[in-house]
């Protein structure tokens, strides 16, 4: 069974800084990519950024420039560097990941973890 564990979240000041952690246990062969997506009261969930195994990232057009998602794939963690926190930005912050191996001869499967929460307030 493979698990997501985030870390993290919690109360940060308009224009601080968070770094959020996610850490993929279990018999893992490999995972094809990792990323983060948040989910504010009464939106859709949405995507902030992934990275893939290789290292290609890909943002959310609301975080370019502001957040940094980073991975270290010998740990199956990946990281997300947050700065110049909005008042758009809280939101339950989900981990996923993609394409999860546990065995070569299985198709990979997407897992999400339980989600962190991020508050921006002064």
């Amino acid at each position: 069974q493979v698990q997501l564990v985030e870390s993290g979240g919690g109360l940060v000041q308009p224009g601080g800084s968070l770094r959020l952690s996610c850490a993929a246990s279990g018999h893992i062969f490999s995972i094809y990519a990792m990323g983060w997506y948040r989910q504010a009261p009464g939106k859709q969930r949405e995507l902030v950024a992934t990275v893939t195994r290789d290292g290609n990232a890909n943002y959310g057009d609301s975080v370019k420039g502001r957040f940094t998602i980073s991975r270290d794939n010998a740990r199956n963690t990946v990281y997300l560097q947050m700065g110049s926190l909005k008042p758009d930005d809280p939101a339950v912050y989900y981990c996923k990941a993609d394409a999860v191996i546990t065995n070569p001869t299985f198709v990979g499967l997407d897992y999400w973890g339980q989600g962190t929460q991020v508050t921006v307030s002064s």
